[in-house]
């Protein structure tokens, strides 16, 4: 499996506190690249994605955590859990094999400005 690459599902966050993320499956996801490597491509995918609407394409999004591992325990949370950064915010240094991902994890891709806000005050509006 990690000839041809692995599949990787990236939420695009863009609104914690209305809870608005897209999904998107990426597949044959090479993880030996470097973190900020990946986040160079899915900032120009999602730029170049007419299925998703402006606001997303459009949106500054500059990190990535961690939501899930394949037969792993899931959070509560709707969008992205706001414990364990330390743990599951990805390095861009790092490599994405050494930063846990494999086969099958599901990321969050978010502004990470956005991300200390609404953890200091964690109120959804809908």
């Amino acid at each position: 499996m990690a000839a041809d690459g692995v599949t990787l599902t990236v939420r695009f966050v863009r609104s914690f506190e209305y809870r608005n993320f897209r999904p998107v499956v990426y597949h044959r996801v090479n993880l030996s690249q470097k973190v900020k490597t990946f986040i160079t491509f899915l900032r120009e995918d999602v730029a170049s994605r007419q299925s998703l609407p402006p606001p997303f394409r459009k949106h500054q999004y500059d990190t990535l955590k961690i939501i899930h591992k394949p037969h792993g325990a899931k959070t509560n949370e709707l969008v992205v859990s706001l414990e364990d950064d330390d743990e599951l915010m990805l390095n861009p240094d790092g490599a994405l094999d050494t930063s846990g991902i494999c086969h099958e994890t599901e990321l969050a891709f978010f502004k990470m400005e956005e991300y200390l806000k609404f953890k200091d005050n964690p109120v959804t509006v809908w």
